[in-house]
């Protein structure tokens, strides 16, 4: 969605000491130690769940404390995406959905944006965990509704399960230790799992989206059954704050707020879906996006470019103040975004080759020319957090990494440091180190005439001699077999090409022979899901409890399969064991040390070239709304939290 600004995990993407909140009604549970899993058994329904200790909101909370109860409801919230969208099924891996089709349905659970990894009932009241985590069972709110009156029923629940893990294989495999759902009762639905002590397994449940099975499996306006399994334009029935209104197929979308939601006087939405509508406008390109936000085309952005953060809003809407800007520091999530390459390909398999690429990459050089100095260099896969590695292996992480040092890199055990270039010394030296690297590896530079600029005739070549002509001669990196080293670096879109001609000339001068290649959303999407790249420039967000998902991101089951988060490719027995530590761990101090070993053979290996980050988001917003302040740790929140302030609204357009 566009205003997911932070690396939330709004979907199942978390893990840890997992802490329940009582219901109405309830006595105390039990907990009590049993070897490497806890011996759990909760002796009530519950409303809430941590994974991070004790929920902060009581049972009966009257709103979240970060909301304004009192905003006003109106207005329009218009955004803007590059791309496009040719479906409203949101299930199924193929097509292009729409942006924002989160905002018609609902789920079991919400999470609240200034705690951690914590969710409280939205279509269920409430919750109720089995022993050791073997299973758990939702209770659905008797009035619940879809938009056409019907109820939300269990069978909803049983079937969008099943449906989602059928249909989309990354989400089958997330969900894999469910061993099955089924309608307990008549407003109950109970999840089974095919293994004890998973502490994620009850909460990760409780994020799903969930689908109106008697609109599915019924017939649309012509008679014709509809079927899931296939993209559509037919605005499906939902249950959320919003349902979608006018639209068209790539151009742009509308989300109109109900005014009989069922759901909005819950405490979890006291102060929320503020607007009356949503809009979502759609470009191909980037700077027609930009220069459409310049004249007040759409309302909201988040700017992902330096360069233009630093030297293009100095527009007349922005001096005059009708436009403001905030920077929002980030400290809830951790980030690792890089060039990542495909290890499928046989010439990126050697863990040489791979560190040899992040030897001849300047980013001092790109920072400062390019950046304006605003980003930093990642130097872990879990970049911001406590649960980045430094220094060298010791006290509960050398333990973990102890067993494994026969399937480790001996430098899993010491510090990592990204090469660095503040000199021309550093620059021969780290290209020196790339050269011996790709040596090692069976790859050396040859120098070769370049059949293009090849002298002709005496004239010529004395041109050539006195530097009036360019010289013949090119250097190639080939290995024993004759191999040129070639790399062709997949973009969505043109906003990287800056980056892509500096790292172009970086491997130019070791004999590598990049070529950009410039692509539309659909067809990047594509590609990367088939696997038909040599290298992208792409990452994954962490939250503070990471766990299930590591699997998906970086387990060896997930690196073959088609469409998987697992971009790269990563098989790993030792990567495998330390994912199942942090899936597993007891309490916080094992999770951060598990996490902190899996980093240190992440990067060990040389996975990822790292890329950079600025830990904080870059807002710019036509100031004609209200938000919170402050803003909720997780979130900056538009347009969930914000609000249109007629005052402001007024002022912006007095000065048009």
């Amino acid at each position: 969605m566009p205003h997911s600004l932070r690396r939330r995990k709004t979907s199942p993407l978390r893990a840890l000491c997992f802490s329940l909140a009582l219901a109405p009604m309830a006595t105390a549970g039990l907990i009590a130690g049993s070897g490497d899993a806890l011996a759990v058994e909760f002796e009530t329904w519950l409303h809430g769940s941590s994974l991070m200790g004790d929920p902060k909101y009581p049972d009966g909370f009257e709103h979240f404390e970060y909301v304004n109860v009192n905003a006003p409801k109106g207005g329009v919230a218009r955004q803007a995406l590059q791309g496009g969208f040719d479906s409203f099924n949101v299930i199924i891996p193929k097509g292009e959905p729409a942006s924002g089709l989160g905002y018609i349905y609902d789920t079991l659970m919400t999470s609240a944006y200034d705690e951690i990894s914590s969710d409280y009932g939205l279509i269920a009241d409430a919750m109720y965990v089995g022993p050791n985590y073997s299973y758990v069972k939702y209770r659905i709110r008797e009035e619940a509704r879809w938009h056409d009156g019907e109820p939300i029923t269990a069978e909803d629940v049983v079937w969008s399960f099943e449906k989602l893990t059928e249909l989309n294989p990354q989400q089958r495999f997330y969900y894999s230790h469910v061993s099955k759902a089924e309608v307990t009762g008549e407003r109950e639905v109970t999840f089974t799992f095919d293994q004890e002590g998973n502490r994620e397994l009850p909460h990760i449940v409780g994020q799903l989206m969930i689908l109106p099975k008697h609109w599915w499996t019924g017939t649309d306006a012509n008679g014709e059954q509809r079927d899931i399994s296939k993209g559509t334009l037919e605005p499906p029935l939902g249950s959320g704050a919003y349902k979608i209104g006018d639209f068209s197929p790539g151009k742009y979308i509308t989300y109109d707020r109900v005014d009989d939601y069922w759901g909005k006087d819950l405490n979890v939405n006291v102060g929320t879906n503020n607007f009356n509508q949503l809009r979502i406008e759609y470009f191909r390109d980037d700077t027609v996006l930009f220069e459409n936000f310049k004249s007040g085309g759409f309302d909201f952005r988040v700017e992902s470019t330096a360069k233009r953060w630093a030297t293009e809003y100095e527009f007349p809407a922005a001096k005059d103040g009708r436009v403001a800007k905030e920077v929002i520091p980030d400290k809830s999530s951790g980030v690792l975004v890089g060039f990542l390459p495909n290890l499928r390909r046989e010439k990126f398999q050697d863990p040489k080759v791979r560190e040899a690429l992040n030897y001849v990459f300047n980013f001092e050089e790109m920072n400062r020319t390019l950046f304006y100095d605003q980003y930093e260099r990642i130097s872990s896969f879990y970049f911001g957090t406590e649960l980045a590695s430094s220094g060298k292996a010791e006290g509960k992480v050398l333990e973990l990494l102890e067993p494994l040092k026969d399937k480790v890199p001996a430098e899993a055990f010491e510090p990592y440091v990204n090469p660095k270039v503040e000199s021309r010394e550093d620059l021969r030296d780290n290209l020196k180190k790339a050269l011996d690297l790709f040596k090692e590896a069976g790859w050396e530079p040859r120098t070769e005439v370049d059949e293009e600029k090849r002298p002709e005739g005496f004239l010529h070549s004395m041109m050539v001699t006195l530097g009036l002509a360019s010289d013949p001669t090119k250097v190639v990196m080939r290995n024993e077999k004759g191999e040129a080293f070639e790399i062709e670096y997949l973009l969505n879109g043109t906003n990287f090409e800056r980056v892509a001609l500096r790292l172009q000339a970086s491997l130019e001068r070791v004999g590598i022979k990049m070529t950009p290649r410039v692509v539309d959303s659909s067809q990047y999407v594509n590609r990367v899901r088939s696997r038909d790249f040599d290298l992208i420039y792409t990452g994954w967000g962490q939250s503070l409890s990471p766990g299930n998902e590591q699997q998906e991101y970086f387990g060896s089951e997930s690196a073959d399969r088609e469409g998987s988060a697992n971009y790269a490719g990563i098989k790993n027995e030792a990567v495998d064991e330390l994912i199942t530590k942090i899936i597993y761990a007891k309490d916080r101090e094992d999770l951060v040390a598990a996490t902190k070993a899996l980093d240190r053979v992440l990067l060990a290996n040389h996975y990822v070239i790292p890329g950079w980050t600025l830990a904080a988001s870059r807002i710019a917003y036509w100031d004609r709304f209200g938000h919170p302040d402050p803003l909720p740790m997780l979130s900056v929140g538009f347009p969930t939290i914000w609000w249109w302030d007629e005052a402001k609204a007024a002022a912006v357009e007095a000065k048009n």
